[in-house]
């Protein structure tokens, strides 16, 4: 059996230590990655997860990139939905990350044909636009999860993760 994972932290304040054990993580390096940042799970023997984002925004697509990869996972991105559902098409991925208005192919048809080539794959969309909302008479996958933009980094990584651990 691994390592505990165990991590003292000193927060900046002062305000003490702590310890914190991570089920499911069984390892975790201060310092090689950062203060509390969980090693990716290729470094401690584990498969990193593969995640396929669809985002037209570039410097939004590149933010959700780096979080998402400094999180540990294999993401692959593309700017629009049909680039992303020929990837879909030449190989498995674990999450659909996708915006829903997007040039070329909207996030609900590719969700709604990703999940045709693949009943298994997990579909998260990221929404600027309060009013499109998922209903029943939606073609989106039912089990979709739904975010609004602005999104925080930190709340899109642990709701992937409470996906991919479902």
């Amino acid at each position: 059996m691994g390592p505990k994972a165990d991590a003292r932290v000193r927060c900046a304040g002062g305000c003490g230590t702590f310890t914190r054990y991570l089920p499911g993580i069984p390892f975790m390096e201060l310092g090689k990655h950062g203060v509390g940042d969980v090693c990716p799970p290729s470094s401690v023997g584990w498969t990193m997860a593969k995640i396929i984002l669809a985002e037209d925004d570039g410097d939004m697509r590149r933010f959700l990139v780096k979080a998402l990869q400094n999180a540990g996972y294999d993401v692959i991105s593309f700017d629009n939905g049909l680039s992303a559902y020929q990837r879909l098409r030449e190989e498995p991925f674990e999450l659909l990350l996708t915006d829903i208005v997007m040039p070329e192919m909207d996030g609900i048809e590719l969700a709604r044909r990703a999940s045709e080539l693949d009943p298994d794959i997990k579909i998260m969309f990221i929404t600027g636009f309060a009013a499109v909302a998922l209903n029943s008479d939606s073609a989106a996958p039912k089990n979709a999860k739904v975010l609004s933009k602005p999104v925080h980094l930190r709340e899109l990584v642990n709701e992937v993760h409470k996906m991919l651990a479902a």
